[in-house]
This record gives C-alpha cells, structure tokens and sequence, in this order.
C-alpha cells in the first residue's frame, strides 16, 4: 500500500464492512458484498479507477440491498476520505463521460471538502440481479457525502445494466482524474483558502 490508503471497519445492527482502499493502486479488487451485481460494480469501479480495493461485508440481505449498497458506499467514502488526507498537491477538478453500448454517463467532481451531490436520470429497468436500480444513485449519494465529495452524474440509456456500469466506470475514471498528484503544485491544497 502507498501512503495514500485507508482501512475503515463499521458495524451497525444492519451490517458488518471492511474496506481497504489504496487510490495509487493497479485496480486489484476482492469484493464480497453478497449482491453479485454490485460486486461486479465496484470490481469494475477498482478496474477502471486503478484503485486497489477490498470489501468484506456482511449485510441484511433477507430485508433487501439498500443497508448493504448504502454501507459499503459509507465506508468506501471514508475511505476515500481518510486516504486522501489534507488533499495537498492533487488535481482536485475532473469530469468523464463513458459510454456503455447505448448508455452514457457523465460525472463531474470537486474534491472540495463541501458534500452535495445531484444527478439528472432514470434507470430503464427497476433491478439487475438482486441489486435494485435506484441503489445505483444511493450508493454515488452515500459516496459523495462521506468522501465530502462534490458529484454531480447524470445517465441516459435502454438497459439498466449498462446504465448502472457506465456511472461506475465514469465515476472511477473522474476520481482518479481528480485525485492525481500535480506535480506543479509542488505539495500545496490546490484552494485560495489554503484547506480543503
């Protein structure tokens, strides 16, 4: 692991999650979430984002997915967090657009240490697998509010499983945009306030 990783437990009632993330990684991921579409997500999230990354979590999934897809982004957003650290000398801006077949997904960030999200869209089909649809948008909510994260994403498409991947992908790609070192910086917090 470089210096710039994070390994967040949490457990509630609902769930039990370990998370380690390092952000300057090869994109190695061992994910075990119980949901095998959203395991398949965030392997393809550590793919494409070079982000090394496991996940452990043990949710209630007689209920359904929401605690388990919520969670993990929690911890994963603190993850992000903690790895990140004061944020000096990184890009800080980025956008993606990646397409899927017929979906496209944009996203735009500001690791900014404000948390807002928006996203503008609709999922053509209520669930992939056993992972319901509107998760998709939860999970990028929960990511951007525990990474304090500014995220705005939007999608269009005719399959949801496309939909769903291509804001993953998009997602990654522009985090790891966004969290690159400019070496032009020369260390400091890329903010006229002096902090993120």
């Amino acid at each position: 692991m470089t210096d710039r990783a994070a390994a967040v437990v949490r457990e509630t009632a609902e769930t039990e999650i370990d998370v380690t993330l390092d952000i300057d990684g090869d994109g190695e991921a061992t994910v075990d979430t119980g949901i095998g579409f959203f395991d398949h997500m965030l392997e393809s999230f550590a793919k494409h984002g070079l982000f090394d990354l496991t996940v452990d979590c043990d949710g209630d999934l007689e209920i359904d997915d929401h605690h388990t897809v919520e969670d993990v982004a929690i911890v994963l957003g603190e993850a992000f967090d903690e790895a990140l650290g004061e944020k000096r000398g990184i890009v800080r801006y980025a956008d993606r657009k990646v397409p899927l077949d017929e979906a496209v997904a944009g996203v735009v960030v500001d690791v900014s240490g404000r948390p807002l999200f928006r996203f503008d869209g609709e999922f053509s089909q209520s669930s992939v697998g056993d992972m319901t649809s509107h998760m998709a948008k939860h999970f990028l909510r929960s990511l951007a509010m525990n990474a304090d994260l500014t995220l705005h994403a939007e999608v269009t498409g005719e399959n949801a499983h496309h939909e769903i991947e291509a804001l993953f992908k998009a997602t990654a790609r522009t985090l790891d945009d966004a969290t690159r070192i400019d070496e032009r910086r020369g260390g400091d917090t890329p903010s006229t306030k002096g902090e993120l």
